[in-house]
């Protein structure tokens, strides 16, 4: 099984997002079964996709990180791509659903999300 490196603070975090295009990340503890069971669909997805850089955070030890995520359910998934917070999924995700959120990441259209982004923020402000 291929080891998912862990993340630990967000000075971390930050140096993976500026040599990475899509970060998946895993938050996780150690007591949560349902974190046992998703680390192994979370490797084979790792391996299926090298073009994306998989870690895990352990939500114990990284409490500055959890909370910057507003991670409050485990195991949850983080979904980065050009540094922009694309999706946070809670709950164990079947290997279907998993590989159908990563196809759907890879093949969004980052302009579009960005002038999303800015129509959206230029509405609300």
């Amino acid at each position: 099984m291929m080891v998912i490196p862990p993340v630990t603070d967000e000075q971390e975090l930050d140096e993976i997002l500026n040599t990475h295009d899509i970060v998946i990340v895993d938050f996780w503890a150690q007591w949560c079964r349902a974190c046992k069971s998703f680390l192994p669909i979370l490797a084979d997805a790792a391996v299926q996709h090298p073009e994306v850089y998989f870690c895990r955070v352990n939500s114990g030890e990284a409490k500055d990180l959890t909370r910057a995520f507003d991670v409050d359910s485990i195991p949850t998934l983080v979904v980065i791509r050009d540094r922009i917070l694309i999706a946070s999924q809670p709950g164990l995700l079947p290997s279907e659903v998993l590989e159908d959120l990563v196809q759907q990441i890879k093949v969004l259209d980052m302009e579009q999300v960005r002038w999303e982004m800015e129509t959206q923020g230029a509405l609300t402000s």
